[in-house]
């Protein structure tokens, strides 16, 4: 036990046990605790930008080819996008089969619009397949890093490391220089973690104060299914999926247990981002590939977010009594593939991208998103989870397909044979020492 309370993983678990108690007892205290939640997200975010653009662009001047760099690019993007489909459709059947909605019989006259209008405003922000290809591209540079936008940030990385890249022994100082930033704010990142139990405390305490347990009567069915639909599509689309390429996803999931069970507290994937793309580094994984795979798989390959997006649609046409016809239901897959990519970096973004969705579909009343609105956050547990494991899944498959992944480490990594917590991740010293190489993983 001693053992336990001193890991992550163990001060994370007992921060969850201690939130519940303290929203279920002090309520309203528990309800002013979100600062605390938020600002451990804050603190990670504020790397996230610089530190994507130094991974990024050190693994593209380490991959030397950057016809490689291009075709890792292709690759993922076609895993993400079977993958993402597969998913929507999986919505689509469980919410046939379950039918979650049936029976609920709402008048959308009768729902409150005020609820939605924070939301709806920002609707413009999710937009066709030309807008959303023009707004990865930044009005400046300053301003992708101000914004926090990953997408721009990463074409600028891509963009930069393949110009130093050209400049061959000439752009080597720079490359080190960045390496050596890199590993400064892995460093850093080191310090906010150890934060991580106070965010997942304060998130925990403000749900569970705020909203009570019994917030999800009305709609626990649904919800329910949503966290069923995430829990068959991880072990049953991306276990499959895994086991071709070679790996266990129990193993897996277990190499990554400190990072989910944050991601569970804070309902953010965000929040583990810099500390995943080192983790899979060390299980073996070139970090050209992990730079790449992870940042781009943050906006295009949102798996659980894309179950959510079909299955919530249906939901409000069935609990409002809207008949679909066969190609409602198609027109809803097809927006569904291009609004779900403009997902990350939004405000709200679940309830904004759906509201998107809705408005390519009339008939069926966007009102109803107000049904959904109340146990978004609790939804929003399961998005996080099920976008982060289809993440790193994919980076690992993409690393596979590519031939970028040491195997004989990866399983000696997943088999426990080779002790890698994030504690020592992040915190070690002596495993960082190898520095202004190309590529600033050690495991390679």
């Amino acid at each position: 036990m001693p053992n336990f309370l001193k890991s992550l993983f163990g001060q994370v678990v007992v921060a969850l046990v201690l939130g519940v108690l303290v929203g279920v007892m002090w309520p309203d205290f528990a309800a002013q605790l979100k600062p605390l939640g938020d600002g451990f997200i804050k603190l990670i975010k504020m790397i996230i930008a610089p530190l994507v653009f130094g991974v990024v662009v050190h693994g593209v001047v380490g991959a030397g080819d950057l016809r490689k760099v291009g075709r890792v690019g292709v690759k993922a993007i076609i895993y993400f996008e079977v993958v993402t489909t597969i998913a929507l459709v999986l919505g689509l059947v469980v919410a046939y089969a379950f039918a979650p909605g049936a029976g609920m019989n709402i008048d959308p006259a009768t729902l409150d619009a005020s609820a939605m209008s924070t939301y709806t405003e920002r609707v413009s922000q999710v937009t066709g397949t030309v807008d959303f290809l023009l707004r990865i591209i930044p009005t400046t540079v300053v301003d992708a890093f101000a914004k926090g936008d990953i997408l721009q940030v990463l074409l600028i990385a891509i963009l930069f490391g393949a110009g130093l890249s050209l400049l061959g022994e000439r752009g080597q100082p720079v490359a080190n220089f960045i390496g050596l930033t890199t590993e400064v704010l892995f460093k850093v990142i080191g310090f906010i973690v150890r934060l991580a139990p106070i965010g997942v405390f304060g998130a925990i305490a403000f749900t569970v104060g705020k909203y009570g347990i019994a917030s999800l009567q009305q709609l626990g069915y649904l919800v329910a299914l949503f966290y069923m639909s995430v829990i068959i599509f991880v072990f049953g689309v991306l276990g499959l999926i895994l086991k071709i390429a070679g790996f266990s996803l129990i193993k897996l999931l277990a190499y990554l247990r400190e990072e989910l069970t944050i991601v569970l507290g804070t309902a953010s994937s965000d929040s583990v981002l810099p500390q995943v793309m080192r983790k899979l580094e060390r299980l073996g994984i070139k970090d050209s590939t992990v730079g790449l795979v992870i940042p781009t798989g943050y906006s295009f390959n949102l798996d659980a977010f894309s179950i959510y997006l079909t299955l919530a649609a249906v939901f409000i046409a069935q609990a409002t009594n809207t008949p679909l016809s066969t190609g409602d239901l198609l027109v809803i897959l097809g927006v569904s593939l291009l609004t779900s990519k403009g997902a990350h970096g939004v405000p709200g973004s679940a309830i904004v991208v759906l509201a998107a969705t809705l408005s390519a579909l009339p008939v069926i009343p966007a009102i109803g998103l107000v049904l959904v609105l109340s146990v978004d956050w609790f939804m929003g547990m399961a998005r996080a989870l099920g976008n982060l494991i289809g993440n790193c899944v994919a980076t690992v498959v993409v690393a596979a397909w590519e031939g970028d992944i040491d195997r004989e480490r990866a399983n000696r990594v997943l088999n426990g044979d080779l002790t890698t917590s994030t504690d020592e991740i992040l915190v070690d010293s002596e495993a960082e020492a190898v520095i202004g190489q190309p590529g600033i993983s050690t495991a390679h």
